[in-house]
């Protein structure tokens, strides 16, 4: 299985084309953060719960009602997870093509019960301590598509996440239509373990920062998304060693609230219009409470 390999003194991203073009693993000072298995075809027989992944054309759940259209087009997508949703967009398993150094790219036609055509480009770059990713999701059908990006990361356990939010979804499983506030547990204004069993999103973020950090490694990441709408999931799924920390460009069931009317939903792209997301991921060793 080929691997692509990106690396400064600071970091090293192990990345699979052929499986999604997810990392594999990420090394900061010498220490994976992420949770990687020791096979990577591993990926493929488990695609959801390992690495860091990546999702279009749309984020999280999908559940699509009998019927649902957007404009002249039929959405039929079938549940791919237990809950009976279709999650996390159709590119996570896909071979995508190497462009260059850190460069990669998919086309999708109109299939598998989204009927709509479009491109994915992706460039993957690091500069010392930082991870960059830039997304640009294309819509290359003649009429306007849906469409969200983000990024599916499984970080090592225990990490200590600061969300610069008080307001969002607390079950992510059946969200309401406008955002509840963020209380007891969830509330990680000030920095905390994410709850055993969490699956919830963050949105109106204060800041544009999130922080990750691993007091165990003496390791800390701050997480940037640079987009119109920027939404943070959390999740500690019970019996895992890990937490997910996601950027994405939209909220939970982004094609209902699109539909509706309700915030947070995924952006409506003209024919030939362009989704651009990016994300980057800076680290740094931290010393007695500190950033060095």
């Amino acid at each position: 299985m080929r691997e692509t390999r990106l690396r400064s003194a600071e970091i090293e991203a192990v990345i699979l084309p052929g499986l999604g073009a997810r990392l594999h693993s990420l090394k900061a000072f010498g220490s994976n953060v992420l949770r990687t298995p020791a096979r990577p075809q591993h990926h493929r027989e488990d695609p959801f719960y390992w690495g860091a992944y990546h999702m279009a054309p749309w984020c999280n759940r999908l559940r699509i009602a009998d019927g649902a259209r957007v404009g002249n087009r039929a959405v039929e997508l079938e549940p791919n997870f237990p809950d009976g949703s279709a999650l996390h967009g159709q590119l996570f398993a896909a071979p995508w093509a190497i462009d260059a150094d850190g460069a990669f790219s998919i086309r999708s036609g109109s299939h598998n019960g989204w009927p709509w055509a479009y491109t994915v480009t992706l460039r993957v770059s690091v500069l010392g301590p930082q991870l960059r990713l830039d997304y640009a999701l294309r819509n290359t059908s003649d009429d306007p598509m849906p469409a969200g990006i983000g990024l599916h990361p499984w970080f090592r356990s225990p990490a200590r996440v600061t969300i610069p939010s008080t307001k969002g979804f607390p079950v992510n499983a059946c969200t309401a239509a406008q955002p509840q506030p963020m209380t007891g547990a969830l509330d990680l204004g000030s920095g905390a373990e994410l709850p055993p069993n969490t699956d919830a999103t963050w949105c109106e973020l204060t800041s544009s920062t999130v922080e990750v950090a691993w007091p165990g490694e003496w390791i800390g990441m701050a997480m940037r998304a640079e987009a119109d709408d920027v939404v943070i999931v959390g999740a500690r799924p019970a019996g895992l060693n890990t937490v997910a920390v996601e950027a994405q460009s939209h909220a939970p069931d982004g094609l209902r609230r699109l539909l509706r009317g309700e915030p947070h939903a995924m952006r409506l792209l003209a024919a030939d219009e362009t989704l651009r997301f990016t994300i980057t991921l800076t680290f740094h060793q931290q010393f007695c409470g500190g950033a060095s």
